[in-house]
């Protein structure tokens, strides 16, 4: 099974990209994390993306905040798909990083999910590797099941409070 790479900015954004790690661990997915900068760490972020095929990932989920290039820097540097996490900040809420994410230019594609929308990247992460890997597959129709589970039982104990 190919790898996921979760790489963020900074440290700071390991509060909301631990949902991510623990999302794949609890699918049985291997992943490695990083902390690779953009703008101070250029020659990082360019190698580690050149490379990262060769390593054996199958897909890269880049994490940043406020200007948030790292996806974008990841993507111009590979042809494995990217998704990116805008992370919320204190300046604009994460609009600011949603917009650096999302408005990536023509042949440079970035998926974007919600801002600290970490859980939904490592699910999206999966169902690109389980296009090949019915055992994924079949781990994530499982998982949606249970969450079906879940919202029924919900469902159920709010009915039974209006009887």
């Amino acid at each position: 099974m190919r790898k996921i790479a979760i790489v963020m900015g900074s440290d700071s954004d390991l509060s909301v990209m631990r949902t991510a790690a623990d999302t794949l661990k609890a699918l049985g997915v291997p992943f490695a994390v990083r902390v690779i900068s953009a703008h101070r760490t250029p020659d990082q972020a360019r190698d580690f993306a050149r490379a990262a095929r060769a390593e054996g990932y199958g897909a890269i989920i880049a994490a940043a905040g406020k200007a948030a290039h790292l996806a974008g820097a990841i993507a111009a540097n590979t042809t494995l798909p990217v998704i990116g996490v805008p992370i919320k900040s204190s300046t604009l809420n994460g609009l600011e990083a949603l917009l650096s994410t999302v408005e990536m230019p023509p042949g440079m594609p970035v998926a974007t999910v919600a801002i600290d929308g970490a859980k939904n990247a490592a699910l999206l992460a999966c169902e690109m590797l389980a296009i090949e890997d019915a055992a994924l597959a079949e781990k994530l129709s499982e998982n949606r099941a249970d969450m079906a589970r879940a919202i029924a039982a919900k469902d159920e104990e709010i009915r039974l409070q209006f009887e």
